[in-house]
């Protein structure tokens, strides 16, 4: 379980979060909503340890991270992980190589060991297959298109299965089919590695085609979370505009697709 409590940010002038609280559920995929500029992806940096609050805490399995320092941070954390915006991936590596670079740094981090040569290109093929990039082990990112490379990304992160995942704008850039097909890898690696999720989106198709609970930051808070049928109600001004532009439910091509009927 995360915790983020009564958290205050400010760059400059500029006061981001203002005492937001939220709490992440074992197991669920929670998406953050909000219109660009709001601090979704300085959330996920806090939740991460890799930004600072000016005041307030985050707790991940009941351990305090905020408050924690180089090697005991890197412990309280080395079982999250997350996909950035831009794939991040290194230009200079093949797409074997990105995918196991993290088993490469760290190794079994529970077993503390390093991994065999062969557990790793087992883990990197795994990987790859989960996300459709079989085959593609020795081309560079250069050599991939927008879609493949959020693939590559997704394949770096789940290859060491991390329990929790961090999303930040995981179908920006991408056309509808590709984002669609980005948003199904989201729920599957979910439930592949039983992992618990946040994803941080403007996208609210994406939003409603994974998300166990959605929540909407807005004045650098929390206002309004719940599951998704009962906070596409909510009589508010951004939900409303992020209704207007959903042609189609997905959740009920979700339901058609999950009953076999074509």
């Amino acid at each position: 379980m995360i915790r983020v409590c009564q958290l205050y940010k400010s760059f400059g002038p500029l006061a981001v979060m203002k005492d937001l609280n939220l709490e992440v559920r074992s197991g669920e995929t929670l998406v953050v909503l909000g219109r660009s500029g709001v601090g979704k992806s300085v959330l996920l940096k806090h939740i991460l340890g890799l930004t600072q609050p000016d005041s307030g805490y985050v707790e991940v399995d009941g351990v305090n991270i905020t408050q924690l320092k180089k090697t005991a941070l890197y412990h309280a954390i080395s079982h999250m992980g997350m996909l950035f915006q831009g794939s991040a991936l290194f230009d200079s590596l093949s797409v074997e190589a990105n995918t196991g670079f993290h088993l490469h740094q760290h190794g079994n981090i529970k077993e503390k060991r390093p991994y065999s040569t062969q557990e790793i290109q087992e883990r990197v093929d795994w990987a790859l297959k989960m996300v459709g990039l079989e085959g593609t082990q020795k081309k560079m990112p250069s050599d991939l298109s927008g879609g493949m490379k959020k693939r590559a990304g997704l394949a770096r992160l789940i290859a060491y299965k991390p329990s929790y995942l961090l999303y930040d704008e995981p179908t920006t850039g991408l056309d509808p089919v590709t984002a669609m097909q980005i948003n199904e890898l989201i729920v599957q690696t979910q439930r592949e590695l039983k992992a618990t999720s946040i994803v941080v989106t403007h996208d609210i198709v994406s939003a409603l085609t994974i998300a166990d609970r959605l929540a909407l930051v807005e004045d650098g808070r929390i206002l309004h979370i719940d599951a998704p049928e009962p906070f596409m109600q909510i009589q508010n001004p951004t939900i409303e505009a992020l209704k207007n532009t959903v042609a189609v439910d997905p959740r009920s091509l979700r339901r058609i697709k999950d009953a076999g009927i074509s």
